[in-house]
């Protein structure tokens, strides 16, 4: 493949972009006393789509590169004292032969070798002969050969955010040819004598020097990446780096705090503990992705808490597919009494969350467990009249699924029970209002928390970055998301925040969206 190198800074930084947000620090300067409740592991084959992505978006970007012009005086047998002189000199071409990435307690090594280049050139010369001066120019192409790039980087946490450190960079070209367009017998030579390990020099020096540029400008980047990002004006994502990353020459592991706090930086989530391991490759396909994100079940905990606390888990129902239960008339053989003192009175039901609920993640399921009160309202003469609470302990199945870079979910009810808290209208029959509670929850709430879970929330991936045939494993208290990537051209350097979470999860508090489900 050809490539150039005139934006080497923007390739080696689309590499360690890869690197960074799919978490693969080298080494660390900070020890956290957090937790970290979202981990990624990243495999061999990660690692050599991000290398060979390097090497792709090289081809496209780095050419061409403009070296410095070349002067000399060099002695010519005969002639006597030449003045030569190389300008407008273009790379404008390289070819990869072969690459490879490393990663290890040296950081991430990344080797380009047996690399052929392709430069263009002018030449030109002048020189006295008794008082006249003869010149002359013409065009020359260069041919490199044996050419080897390495590099060396560290990504370190640093309180909390990434630092890239660069701890080696060099190139070597092991030999040049040189075919030079028009000018005397004798110029070929003088060029090459003069000028061949010059052009080396240059060839190596401008390389290494847009590399350098490279990391500079994406080590400002990864310094301006927020510690929180912000998912709507509920809730926001801790991002910051934890512990100590692991390298090995397999994988890659890295964890982020990974829970979600309140918009105003609150966090609810203090008294969450668990114990950690190591993460292996958990694929059931035999092969390991290039990616598992895994993300434990103290961030959706920490995501109810929120939203619990912002009063986001509250609702108002006045329309359900069995409208006629939202009438008094009804209920008539269910409560007899609400009929009785209010007869033909139109109804609303208000649901409200009484805890955050409760999530536990088995090796098979998603189990759910929400506590709830159900007040029964009458519109009466233009006023909302409470008239009954019921308590609800709703229990629930959910299933996590992948839709595009979003995790999504569905939810069924397994079974749920309900008491009467107090009531206006006297004691209520359980048993008949049982069963109108199920087909509420049935019909009217479960529909609705899937028509929100099925839109889910984005995994923090780059701009340009797709999922490609992700499998989700439930495991020790974690959702595992395994999947290969790809890359669209569709990529600014600049613009490196996660796609927009802005729709992630809904604002669901207004009436007008219940009923828009029915509508």
């Amino acid at each position: 493949m050809n490539i150039s190198s005139n934006s080497m800074a923007h390739a080696i930084a689309i590499l360690f972009i890869v690197f960074s947000f799919l978490f693969i620090p080298a080494s660390t300067l900070f020890e956290s006393e957090q937790e970290g409740y979202i981990s990624a592991v990243i495999s061999n084959k990660g690692l050599d789509f991000a290398k060979d992505l390097l090497i792709e978006k090289a081809v496209s970007s780095m050419i061409p590169l403009q070296l410095s012009d070349i002067e000399k005086s060099v002695k010519i047998p005969v002639i006597g004292k030449v003045q030569l002189r190389l300008s407008d000199i273009i790379i404008y071409s390289v070819d990869i032969a072969s690459s490879s990435v490393e990663t290890g307690e040296s950081g991430i090594v990344l080797v380009a070798s047996g690399a052929t280049a392709n430069l263009s050139m002018d030449w030109g010369y002048s020189y006295k002969a008794w008082v006249i001066t003869i010149s002359d120019k013409g065009t020359a192409i260069v041919q490199v050969h044996g050419m080897v790039v390495v590099l060396n980087v560290a990504l370190i946490n640093q309180e909390g955010t990434l630092k890239l450190l660069l701890l080696d960079c060099g190139c070597h070209v092991e030999d040049i040819y040189i075919k030079v367009d028009g000018g005397a017998s004798w110029l070929y030579q003088g060029i090459i004598d003069a000028f061949q390990g010059k052009i080396v020099s240059a060839v190596e020096d401008a390389i290494v020097k847009k590399i350098r540029e490279g990391i500079i400008k994406l080590d400002s980047l990864l310094q301006s990446l927020p510690k929180q990002m912000q998912v709507n004006g509920v809730v926001a994502l801790n991002v910051t780096f934890v512990d100590d990353p692991v390298l090995s020459n397999s994988s890659v592991e890295l964890e982020i705090n990974g829970l979600f706090t309140g918009a105003d930086g609150v966090s609810v989530s203090n008294y969450y503990y668990y114990h950690k391991g190591s993460q292996t490759f958990l694929s059931s396909t035999g092969s390991a992705k290039m990616v598992e994100i895994s993300l434990h079940e103290n961030v959706f905990h920490s995501a109810a808490s929120v939203y619990f606390k912002a009063n986001y888990m509250r609702w108002i129902v006045d329309k359900i597919p069995d409208q006629s239960l939202m009438n008094t008339a009804g209920w008539r053989f269910i409560i007899p009494r609400l009929y009785e003192q209010y007869p033909d009175d139109d109804m609303n039901l208000s649901i409200a969350v009484t805890s955050p609920p409760i999530i536990r993640i088995t090796d098979h399921d998603v189990d759910t467990t929400i506590y709830a009160d159900l007040v029964i309202e009458v519109l009466s003469s233009g006023e909302v009249v409470p008239v009954a609470c019921i308590s609800l302990v709703i229990s629930a199945s959910c299933s996590a699924e992948i839709h595009g870079n979003n995790l999504a979910g569905s939810i069924r009810l397994v079974n749920f029970t309900s008491s009467l808290k107090w009531s206006n209208i006297g004691n209520l029959h359980m048993h008949l209002v049982q069963a109108v509670m199920s087909t509420i929850l049935r019909t009217f709430f479960m529909p609705y928390l899937n028509l929100h879970l099925g839109k889910g929330f984005p995994l923090p991936l780059p701009h340009g970055f797709t999922l490609q045939n992700a499998e989700i494993i439930l495991h020790d208290s974690r959702v595992t998301v395994c999947s290969d990537v790809s890359f669209t051209d569709r990529y600014d350097l600049n613009n490196q925040l996660p796609v927009s979470w802005q729709h992630a999860l809904l604002d669901v508090h207004t009436k007008n969206q219940l009923c828009s489900l029915f509508m």
